[in-house]
C-alpha cells in the first residue's frame, strides 16, 4: 500500500485539514502515518518513518515545510514534500489547505514536477556537522559583539564586528538574510549569499559566492560568547572554525505548473512594496 507521512504544526489545530487528508487517503487506499514526534495534530494516526513514504505532507507554515523537509532529506529514499498552507501562503507552503483535495489528487496522478531545494552544510573543527535550508547564523549570545573573518576559497573577505553573520541559501535569501539587507537569489540559483549582522563600522557589503565555493568562518574567542543557528534553532556546533558549502538538490519539494512564483508572493504578503512616490503616481493617474 501507498504510504504518506504527516508533519504538523506544534501548536495549531490541524484537525480539519488532517481529517481531510485521512479522508482523501481512505477514498484512494493510501495510509497515512505521523513523522517525528508525537503531536496533538497527528491525532490517531500511527507513528512512521518518513524512508517507507512516497510523500511526506506538512500542514502549517514554511517552518512546519522545512521541519518536514529535513525529515524527508534524512531519509535514504528522501521523498518529496507537499506543504499545505494552514494560513497565508509562503515560499514553501504554496497549496492552501482548501486545495488539499486537488493538489493530492494532482500529485497521485503524477501532475507535479520536483522543485530540488539546495541544503547549506556547515562543519566546525571538531567535526559536528549539519545541513540547514535557509540559513547558517552565528549571532552574539549576551552583550557584547561578534568578530569574524569571513573567507571564500582561501581569500579574506572581511573582519567585521558587530551581531554577527548570516549565510543564505536561494530559499532562505527572503528570510533573514533580506531582513538583514541582503539580496533575494531567485529560485534555481545555486550560489550563498554572505550579510553582515549590524557591522560596526568598515565596509562590507552582501557577498554572493558561487555554488561550489568553499566559504569559512572564524570566529574570535569573546567572553560574552556566540550561538550557531540553523533555520531560526540553535544548534550543538559550539566550534569557532566554521566550514560551509553547498549541498545542490538536498530535497525536493512538490510544485504545480500554475503555482504562484516567488517573487510574486514576495509581493502579495507585503515583503516587497513598490516606492511610495510609484503608489502616489498610480492613484493619481486613477482619479484623472
Amino acid at each position: 500500500m501507498t504510504r504518506y507521512g504527516l508533519v504538523v504544526h506544534p501548536a495549531r489545530d490541524v484537525s480539519e485539514p488532517r481529517e481531510r487528508l485521512e479522508a482523501w487517503a481512505q477514498r484512494n487506499d493510501v495510509e497515512v502515518v505521523a513523522l517525528g514526534e508525537r503531536l496533538e495534530g497527528h491525532g490517531e494516526l500511527p507513528l512512521g518513518e518518513a524512508e517507507d513514504c512516497t510523500l511526506v505532507v506538512a500542514i502549517g507554515g514554511d517552518g512546519t515545510i522545512l521541519g518536514g523537509a529535513r525529515l524527508a532529506a534524512a531519509a535514504p529514499s528522501c521523498p518529496p514534500v507537499l506543504g499545505l498552507a494552514f494560513g497565508s501562503l509562503g515560499i514553501l507552503a504554496g497549496v492552501g489547505v482548501a486545495d488539499a483535495d486537488s493538489a493530492l489528487d494532482r500529485f497521485a496522478a503524477g501532475d507535479w514536477s520536483a522543485l530540488p531545494v539546495d541544503g547549506l552544510r556547515v562543519t566546525d573543527e571538531e567535526g559536528a556537522t549539519a545541513v540547514a535550508l535557509n540559513d547558517v547564523a552565528v549571532v552574539r549570545k549576551g552583550a557584547g559583539q561578534v568578530k569574524a573573518s569571513v573567507h571564500v576559497d582561501g581569500e579574506l573577505y572581511v573582519r567585521t564586528a558587530g551581531d554577527g553573520v548570516v549565510v543564505s541559501t536561494a530559499l532562505g535569501s527572503s528570510a533573514y538574510g533580506m531582513a538583514a539587507g541582503g539580496p533575494i537569489l531567485t529560485p534555481g540559483t545555486r550560489a550563498l549569499c554572505v550579510t553582515p549582522l549590524a557591522m560596526h563600522g568598515g565596509s562590507a557589503p552582501p557577498l554572493v559566492v558561487g555554488a561550489g565555493a568553499a566559504l569559512r568562518i572564524e570566529i574570535t574567542r569573546s567572553f560574552s560568547g556566540r550561538r550557531v543557528e540553523l533555520d531560526g534553532q540553535t544548534t550543538e556546533i559550539a566550534g569557532h572554525l566554521l566550514d560551509l558549502r553547498l549541498e545542490p538538490e538536498h530535497v525536493q519539494v512538490v510544485s504545480f505548473a500554475d503555482a504562484e512564483g516567488v517573487l510574486s508572493g514576495l509581493r502579495r504578503r507585503g515583503i516587497i512594496t513598490d516606492s511610495p512616490r510609484v503608489v502616489a503616481h498610480d492613484v493619481r493617474v486613477a482619479g484623472e
